[in-house]
C-alpha cells in the first residue's frame, strides 16, 4: 500500500456530544496518530488522514494545473475546510462546526475504514446511501476488474 501501510477497515456507530467531539474507534487511533488531518469529504461525509497519506494527497494536488477553474475551486474547497486535529485523552476529535454542519452531522454518526482514509457519516445519510447503492457491489467490482 505504501503510505503509512496501515489499511482502515471496519464500522462503527458512535454519537457526537454537545461539544461536537466523537470517539475515534480505538482500532483506528493508532493508526491516525497524535496529530492527523480533518477535511470536507465526497458525497456528504468527513475525511480523516494521517498526516503521511494526507501529505501524499497534497503532493497528487499540488500537480493539479492552476489553469484549470475546476481544480482551483476544488483545491480552495477541500483544502480551506481542512484542519490539523488530534485525539483527546477520552479517544475523541472535535469535528468543527463548519464541517458538521456541510455534512449535516447532528448526533449519531457512522465511522468506517476506507483504506487509507476514515470517514464520518451522518447515521442516516449513511444507511440511506448504503440502502441505495447495496445492488452496485457485483456490478462495480466487475467494472473496475478488482476481483
Amino acid at each position: 500500500m505504501g503510505v503509512g501501510d496501515r489499511v482502515f477497515k471496519g464500522t462503527y456507530r458512535h454519537s457526537v456530544d454537545d461539544k461536537g467531539r466523537v470517539t475515534v474507534p480505538a482500532r483506528f487511533r493508532d493508526a491516525l496518530g497524535d496529530d492527523f488531518i480533518l477535511t470536507r469529504g465526497l458525497d456528504g461525509c468527513i475525511f480523516l488522514y494521517p498526516l503521511a497519506a494526507w501529505q501524499a494527497l497534497e503532493s497528487k494536488l499540488a500537480g493539479l494545473l492552476l489553469g484549470s477553474a475546476d481544480a482551483r475551486d476544488f483545491k480552495r474547497e477541500f483544502f480551506r475546510n481542512a484542519s490539523d486535529a488530534e485525539i483527546d485523552r477520552q479517544g475523541r476529535v472535535l469535528i468543527p462546526p463548519e464541517l458538521r454542519q456541510i455534512s449535516r452531522i447532528e448526533r449519531e454518526v457512522v465511522i468506517i475504514g476506507v483504506s487509507e482514509r476514515v470517514e464520518v457519516w451522518p447515521e442516516t445519510q449513511w444507511e440511506k446511501r448504503t440502502q441505495e447503492r447495496s445492488g452496485n457491489f457485483e456490478r462495480l467490482a466487475e467494472k473496475l476488474g478488482v476481483v
